[in-house]
């Protein structure tokens, strides 16, 4: 899905459509005029996809494992038919800095009883045992995710509201969550991420504004439920100011 990119994104693609069709990777490309969200972007890639496991990639994210989506699969397949277990609906993997010495940008998220937002595991060292087991957490950020189609089926995809972005894989995962499935973090799949480097970076997108709109409408939403459980403290959730580096001074992220 492509939000009106300008970096000959849709050319490239175009190029090696038919060589990699060959090759058993078919893929479909949708091309919109320009940035129509997030949200809607990724509901138009979710009216099309087929198969039982839905997985989210963004544009600003790298691979660091080659079987990073073989890993992933394998915690949704897990413990499916245990009944001990709520069924796992959604997983996300460890997400880097994509620099050296390649530290935790994201260990899944977690939500304070105030409503303030922790990623977990923020700028802890790679192998920091903390963030080294696997977790059912509050909630993952949708830059890398897989889940069950079965997710989709009985809650919906993204809710447009949260346009263009921000708040809208929270607000998913809580409606999964209600609905009664688990919400997984596995730190043995890595993947580098370039922090908020697509949508900071959109002149059209009032980042600083949107981020608070959102926040006060998934607050409005979920208060009931966050309140109820047990996140982390309040003072637990600062937002450091950690660096973040485009391509252009990373160069691309070694794959191990």
């Amino acid at each position: 899905m492509d939000n009106g990119s300008t970096d000959g994104s849709i050319e490239m693609l175009a190029a090696v459509q038919a060589d990699a069709r060959a090759q058993g990777i078919a893929f479909e490309i949708i091309a919109n005029d320009g940035n129509v969200g997030a949200c809607t972007a990724r509901n138009q890639g979710l009216e099309i996809a087929t198969g039982d496991f839905i997985a989210f990639m963004d544009n600003d994210v790298a691979v660091r494992h080659r079987d990073w989506l073989a890993g992933l699969t394998s915690v949704l397949r897990g413990v499916e038919d245990d009944p001990a277990y709520a069924p796992v609906g959604i997983v996300g993997p460890k997400l880097l800095y994509p620099f050296e010495p390649y530290n935790i940008e994201c260990a899944g998220a977690a939500i304070s009883r105030g409503g303030r937002v922790q990623y977990r595991g923020r700028g802890s060292a790679i192998d920091d045992p903390r963030w080294n087991e696997p977790a059912e957490v509050q909630c993952l950020i949708s830059a890398c995710w897989l889940m069950k189609r079965q997710v989709v089926e009985q809650v919906g995809g993204l809710d447009e509201a949260f346009n263009p972005a921000q708040f809208e894989d929270f607000d998913l995962c809580y409606r999964a969550r209600q609905a009664g499935w688990r919400v997984m973090y596995e730190p043995t799949v890595e993947l580098y991420h370039f922090e908020n480097v697509t949508t900071d970076g959109s002149p059209d997108v009032k980042f600083r504004y949107v981020t608070m709109k959102n926040w006060v409408e998934f607050k409005r939403r979920w208060r009931s439920m966050y309140e109820q459980e047990d996140g982390p403290d309040d003072s637990e959730c600062q937002w450091a100011a950690l660096e973040t580096r485009p391509l252009e001074r990373t160069g691309v992220p070694p794959m191990v």
